[in-house]
């Protein structure tokens, strides 16, 4: 009897330890693949997708950015290949341009790189290439309306230092210059010049705007874009949806949507496709729910006067 019960617990081991060893190799096999691609990308499964420098190319970028050099631009010399390639860089192991493949990469860089062109063009009606040839003429805001230095806590105005609007979605009012300065580790609250000094730190702080949410429980214009998010049901009251439109919602909220098809949202769609265009893909891939002009802002404006984006 007792050489019974010896084979029995024996048995019962022998089958706990093959459990042991299935549930391991389940575990082993949930472990996501990571690669390195170099200096451009590294540790991370984004990184075993396409790079951006992969199907982006410096002539591709001029093209984009054909008459931010020209006699009438306010940043010559300034906006290169390079900053962008090496801001990127900080962000393609979270999914920036690497996120579901060379097709989605290549949307994602116009889609960014359209909110830029926008917000930093000096182009007009009959200007020669079309007004959408004149991405990234200005680093910096030129005639400031005002000081943008409110009372922070966390984030107090310097002295000497002022918050107009600067980098390659410009940045303003010392508190957003505080938390960007944060998010990218660049001391940007005493030293807001260097959005206008370094177009690289330029780029990086636009990038972190793009990937970061603004609020816990919200997504990030990089999740709204890829399908990263799922809206809720009040979201979709709202009319908020996947897709370009609800960047602008996240990165401009009221100032831009929920007006109706105004010029303000306009510009920046077109800027979008016109890249989307340059850059191979074609406007009819521009995806669904293109605008917000009917959407409800994810964090409506309380005081205009203080918004970073407008």
């Amino acid at each position: 009897m007792g050489r019974s019960k010896s084979w029995i617990w024996a048995a019962l081991v022998v089958v706990m330890l093959l459990l042991v060893v299935a549930e391991g190799k389940k575990i082993f096999e949930k472990k996501e693949k990571v690669c390195d691609k170099g200096w451009e990308c590294k540790n991370s499964k984004f990184c075993c997708n396409e790079t951006i420098t992969d199907f982006f190319q410096v002539y591709q970028f001029e093209n984009l950015f054909s008459k931010r050099n020209a006699p009438v631009a306010h940043a010559v010399g300034f906006w290169d290949y390079q900053s962008f390639i090496l801001a990127a860089a900080e962000y393609e192991p979270l999914g920036f341009g690497t996120t579901g493949g060379k097709h989605t990469g290549m949307k994602e860089v116009a889609a960014f790189l359209g909110h830029v062109g926008s917000k930093t063009s000096c182009g007009y009606g009959v200007a020669t290439g079309g007004p959408l040839a004149y991405g990234l003429c200005y680093n910096h805001e030129m005639s400031p309306s005002q000081s943008y230095c409110a009372e922070d806590l966390k984030y107090p105005c310097v002295d000497g230092a002022e918050y107009y609007g600067r980098g390659a979605l410009p940045v303003y009012w010392n508190s957003n210059y505080g938390i960007i300065g944060d998010g990218i580790k660049v001391d940007l609250l005493h030293h807001p010049e260097y959005l206008e000094q370094n177009a690289t730190i330029a780029f990086q702080a636009a990038l972190w705007r793009w990937m970061t949410p603004m609020n816990k429980k919200q997504p990030s214009a990089h999740d709204v874009f890829v399908g990263n998010w799922k809206p809720t049901k009040n979201d979709t009251l709202s009319k908020r949806l996947p897709g370009f439109g609800a960047t602008m919602n996240i990165l401009y909220g009221d100032l831009v949507c929920g007006q109706g098809f105004v010029d303000s949202m306009n510009n920046i769609i077109s800027h979008y496709q016109y890249y989307l265009d340059l850059m191979g893909v074609g406007r009819e891939q521009s995806g669904d729910n293109l605008d917000c002009a009917e959407q409800l802002a994810f964090n409506p404006t309380v005081a205009p006067t203080q918004s970073a984006t407008s």
